[in-house]
């Protein structure tokens, strides 16, 4: 599926040796530091519209968050790739400094950057794996496998496996409210 796709935001030849010291430096800094997410958002009264058939909205999310004495760090990455933002999160408790997150949320970057550029950079640690679930959720909700009950719930079972962190029955509990026929 990927194949075919323009990658000239991040394979671009303009002073190449730099670029593969930093894809080195991103790699590791994303195996570090990033995060591959699915997330789900309920969207029950817009039924009516075609991405919203089962009433559950999937959107994926490429992140990386650091203390704001990194943020030159998140500057650099945002830079290399060309795309994304890069967004503040104020605290107000015991923390010195604030958070700051580099984002890429927008599928047509997520495809022709950002997913290209990890297929083609591999990693080494549990990120992979937590790569390889988001890509294939990815390629699922491209296929449209979202807009039915049954590849909805192929997807949540593939993500609720992506973050050893959270409860994995938690992502089917919640959707239980919203479809009472999921198992």
């Amino acid at each position: 599926m990927f194949s075919s796709v323009n990658t000239e935001n991040v394979m671009s030849a303009e002073n190449q040796q730099e670029r593969l010291i930093s894809s080195d430096w991103i790699v590791g800094f994303v195996e570090g530091e990033g995060c591959f997410s699915v997330g789900f958002i309920k969207q029950p009264d817009r039924s009516y519209k075609k991405g919203y058939k089962t009433g559950i909205q999937v959107w994926h999310e490429f992140a990386i968050t650091q203390g704001a004495s990194s943020l030159n760090a998140l500057k650099k990455i945002k830079k290399f790739f060309k795309v994304g933002n890069i967004y503040i999160n104020k605290r107000y408790d015991n923390h010195t400094e604030h958070l700051y997150r580099y984002v890429v949320r927008k599928r047509e970057d997520l495809l022709k950057v950002v997913i290209p550029f990890f297929k083609s950079h591999k990693m080494h640690t549990q990120k992979k794996e937590q790569f390889e679930r988001f890509v294939k959720t990815f390629e699922m909700v491209m296929k449209g496998n979202h807009l039915s009950n049954e590849g909805l719930i192929k997807i949540i079972k593939i993500a609720e496996n992506m973050n050893v962190k959270k409860d994995r029955s938690e992502l089917i509990r919640i959707l239980r409210e919203h479809m009472p026929n999921i198992e």
